[in-house]
């Protein structure tokens, strides 16, 4: 990745993005509402690096959090939704059974767009949107003040990083470690999810240092991907064993159709963690490797250029 990597720069491609697609997540965009969603988590991640008033930098990361959460719960219902579409495909789940939990799916999902659209509704999110777009004023005319006395904040914003790489890189060696190699969902998850915030922390790291992305970032993406399925799949589990527990009045031949649909999800899920476990050393490697990286000064040019 190249190109400007002031704090002020990343601030705003990151912002950006989130104003752009926040504007869309009512209309039913899945993707906006995605991009939006991860861009709240992008944010989250880079704003405890910058040099905003502490308590400031709180608030506004207080106020992403539950726009990620809030976002969360309607694209954990889209995802299904599309998994139980390309799941149809397949001749080794019944469809019958997929209609089932696709009815209960769909109905879950419209009543969470309508509680989003409640608790965040555009007016929210475009104060959110201003209180961010003030803190990108503020950073962009600090680092313009500073960068005209020295080369300081660049280095200074670059050990910032750092240190929160190598906190991310110990978090997640820690979940990963935590998870095992038993499979216990929650204990996964909760490595996806530190895993996901070091790709993101080491992102941030290589665009300040203008250096490409290493190969490192790919496997962290490749487990972050894999996790990611994982955890789709048992979402879908227990959706369908919900749609068992409720069928009334009972029917059998529904109830077996679910249960083979669990059964088949269930050896998916399997499948994804016999290859998790397999590539488990080398994510721990990455982990080492990523929090021993020391800060490196940045070149005349690219300090010229800043």
């Amino acid at each position: 990745m190249t190109g400007s990597a002031g704090r002020g720069a990343s601030f705003r491609t990151r912002l950006d993005v989130f104003i752009t697609k926040a504007e869309r997540i009512h209309h039913g965009d899945i993707e906006a509402l995605h991009h939006t969603r991860v861009a709240s988590r992008r944010l989250r991640e880079l704003l405890p690096t910058l040099e905003l008033d502490a308590d400031a930098a709180r608030t506004l990361g207080a106020r992403l959090k539950k726009v990620t959460r809030r976002l969360g719960v309607v694209r954990e219902l889209d995802v299904l939704a599309m998994m139980i579409d390309a799941l149809e495909r397949d001749h080794r789940f019944s469809p019958a059974a997929l209609r089932l939990v696709g009815a209960a799916v769909a109905e879950s999902r419209d009543a969470e767009r309508e509680r989003l659209a409640e608790k965040l509704p555009v007016a929210k999110l475009e104060r959110l949107a201003r209180a961010l777009e003030r803190a990108a004023r503020h950073i962009d005319s600090n680092e313009g003040q500073c960068s005209r006395r020295s080369p300081g904040p660049r280095q200074s914003w670059t050990l910032a990083l750092q240190a929160r790489v190598s906190h991310r890189a110990s978090r997640a060696r820690s979940a990963i470690e935590a998870a095992g190699v038993v499979y216990l969902p929650d204990r996964l998850h909760g490595a996806r999810i530190a895993v996901k915030k070091l790709r993101y922390a080491v992102e941030l790291l290589s665009e300040a240092r203008h250096r490409p992305l290493t190969p490192d970032v790919a496997t962290l993406k490749q487990a972050q991907d894999l996790l990611g399925r994982l955890h789709d799949l048992e979402g879908l589990i227990n959706r369908a064993r919900e749609v068992q527990a409720s069928t009334a009045p009972p029917d059998l031949l529904a109830w077996r159709r679910l249960e083979s649909l669990v059964r088949a999800l269930d050896d998916d899920c399997r499948r994804l963690h016999a290859r998790y476990v397999r590539d488990r050393a080398r994510l721990i490697a990455v982990t080492h490797r990523v929090e021993a990286t020391r800060p490196q000064p940045a070149s005349a040019g690219h300090l010229a250029a800043s």
